[in-house]
Parts: structure tokens; sequence; C-alpha cells
């Protein structure tokens, strides 16, 4: 038996085996590409008026005192600011984002629930096919396998893709588009197509989500350079655990005293900084947690995480994407490689191009079996009933 039946029977098997749920992660996996953008397009009207006498920013404690006098019932756990000058203040409160003016503190207004929930909608989908309570663990195994069987898929295919005889009519026929006589011939073509120009992107994207859907392959990223497996703290994707997530729980209110002081520290300890993110203490003794952000708020290595004493404002910890361990920055990396954030909007398009040519993988896939399966169906019903039984 040849090589290639040997390798096309197991990724035919493996596609018709999980195609659908492939199929389903791969679109709400394009619907996702640029969601950070939609949200912050959804909310692009809640902008700071910028004086036009030159007035500075209004201190980030009278912003929250204010908040607190004005909003007595909203407890912010967490705020943000952003270097832009017409940049809002973003305020985290429970399961509700809140923008403030900048200049005068006067809320805004909430961020879109609409294109929040819409966003939420297509990760539940994506991640666990939008099951809840009790069956969401089995239908998070359900995604991740299928996305093991479609690595498996996609590095098969980087072999059967290939011409096998190769002259430049052979090469032709597979790496661009072509007229087809027939339905069949045409789905051929596209599979072979979208398979070549996606293969090694939607490698990439694919084996950087084995990490996230399981604990195994979140430890083999660390054991594999030699690092010990680190216990879960924080948020995913920034260095020591992302500070202050956009949106948090309600706490009782606490004392705002010296934030300002803490805030300008933190502005000065990375050179070209666009958005700090401070997480809002416990108590008066409670240090506090910076994260500051040089780059487009999904790329890993442009975060740091400053640690600051609450009462001297002397520096606890600061934590650089260069400080992390080895295996920290690849598990980063990984996580937002999967996105294609990692390396900005470009990334993100060529991620998303991809993800869009795993769909059409998938379904030219599952067209072409279909088809093959019809045309052995009716073969078999066309075969003498004695060759059966001989065959038998």
């Amino acid at each position: 038996m040849k090589v290639r039946t040997l390798i096309f029977w197991p990724h035919l098997m493996a596609g018709v085996l999980a195609g659908a749920v492939i199929l389903l992660m791969s679109v709400t996996g394009v619907l996702l590409t640029y969601e950070r953008q939609l949200i912050a397009w959804s909310d692009s009207h809640l902008r700071s008026t910028v004086p036009s006498d030159g007035a500075s920013r209004m201190p980030v404690e009278t912003i929250l005192a204010n908040l607190r006098r004005t909003n007595p019932e909203v407890a912010p756990t967490a705020v943000t600011v952003n270097s832009a000058p017409d940049a809002p203040v973003v305020l985290a409160v429970a399961q509700r984002t809140l923008y403030a003016d900048a200049y005068t503190g006067v809320l805004l207004g909430e961020g879109s629930r609409g294109m929040r929930q819409f966003m939420s909608d297509l990760r539940a989908w994506h991640r666990w096919i939008a099951v809840e309570g009790e069956g969401r663990p089995l239908a998070r195994a359900i995604t991740g396998w299928a996305n093991v069987i479609f690595l498996f898929i996609v590095l098969s295919g980087m072999y059967l893709w290939l011409p096998k005889k190769w002259a430049w009519p052979n090469v032709k026929a597979v790496l661009f588009f072509r007229r087809a006589g027939t339905s069949k011939a045409r789905d051929f073509n596209w599979h072979n197509v979208f398979g070549i120009w996606s293969a090694i992107p939607l490698f990439i994207v694919v084996i950087s989500a084995v990490p996230i859907s399981f604990p195994w392959g979140n430890a083999f990223v660390y054991r594999a350079v030699g690092e010990e497996v680190p216990r879960p703290a924080g948020r995913e994707g920034a260095p020591g655990g992302r500070a202050g997530a956009v949106r948090g729980e309600r706490r009782p209110a606490v004392a705002l005293d010296g934030l300002d002081a803490l805030m300008v520290r933190a502005e000065r300890q990375v050179d070209g900084w666009r958005t700090i993110n401070m997480r809002i203490p416990n108590g008066t003794d409670a240090p506090v947690v910076f994260a500051i952000d040089t780059g487009d708020g999904g790329q890993p290595q442009h975060r740091s995480t400053l640690t600051l004493d609450r009462r001297t404002g002397e520096v606890v910890t600061y934590e650089a994407f260069s400080d992390l361990t080895l295996g920290r920055r690849i598990r980063n990396i990984m996580r937002f490689a999967h996105t294609g954030e990692v390396f900005g909007i470009p990334g993100q398009t060529v991620a998303g191009l991809a993800t869009f040519g795993g769909v059409m993988l998938v379904w030219t896939g599952i067209a072409l079996a279909l088809r093959r399966l019809v045309t052995w169906l009716q073969r078999r019903r066309l075969q003498p009933v004695s060759a059966r039984e001989n065959a038998a």
C-alpha cells in the first residue's frame, strides 16, 4: 500500500469524525477575529473632550471620589488610563465597563452590552459548544479533542495537498483556483488551494489551542523546557497574570488616598506606555498592582506588571516579559498566537484568513467524502448479488 493511501484514509476518517465540531469552531473563530477591535468600535462614541485651554487630566483619585459620591452603589475594582489625548478612563465594575471623561471625571456611560454579549456568545460556542452547567466539561473535552484531530488533519493534509508529481502544471492545479467542469472537481480544487495557502498559519492557530484546551497541553509547554508547571494565578496572557481585568466583582469601597502618586510612579516605569491598568487595592496596606502595556492590548511581549507598596510607593516587584522564564514566555506567546494578536492587526488578519481557510477545508472535505460515499453506495447497488456474496 502506498504512503499516500496510508495517510489519506485516516485523514478522511478524522474529517468525518470531527468535521461538524471543527466547522463550528472555525466559523466562530472567523467571527471572533477582530473581537477587541469590534468592542472598542462599539464604545468609540464614549470619548473624553480635550479642553482647548490645554488643561491636564483629572487625577484618578478625584475621578474615583466623584464616582463614589454620585454613584455610591458603584464600586470599581480596577481603573485603566490610556495615553491617547481623547481616551476616557475605563472603570471595571461588576459585569460592566464604565467610561469617565479623563478631564472632567463626568461619567460618559457604559460600554456596549450588545456587542460584548454577542462576542461572549460566540466564545461560548467556540470553546464549549455553548453548553452550560454540568455538561460544560464534557463539551470542552469534545472541542479540545476535535482541535487535536484537526491538528492531525492539517499535518496529514500538508502531504496530501502536494501534487504527486512535481511538474508546473500539477503544482499550478493545486496552488491556484481554476474553473472546474463539475462540482466535485471544484471542491477538490478548492480543498487543495485552501489547504496549501492556509497550512502553516492554520497549524500555528490549531497547535497553540492545545495548551488552552488541556491541562496536559499546558504542562507539556513547561516540561518541554525543563520547568515546573506553575499554579494558576490571575488572568491568562500577561506576565504574572494580568492585573485588573476589564470586568470585576463588586467589592466594598476602600480608601483612595495615595493612588495618584502611585499612578504617576507607574507612568514613569515604562516609556511609551499606551495603557496602564491599576487594580484598586482591597485595603490601605495591600500592595497596588499595575499592568503596563506598550502594545495594542493583545501582545504579551509588550506587557509588564508593576507592584508598588501602598504606603511607601516603593517597588515590590517589577516583571517585564523578558524577565519571565522561557516556559512562561512560550506559553504567553502561544495564547495570543492562537488569535494572531501577538503580531498585531496583521497577525489577526492572517489568523482570520487561515481560519476561514479551515472553514473551506472542512466544508469541501465533507462534500468530497459524501460524494465518495454516494458513489460507493451506487456501485454497491449495481454490483451483482453473486459478486457481493463472493466478496463477502
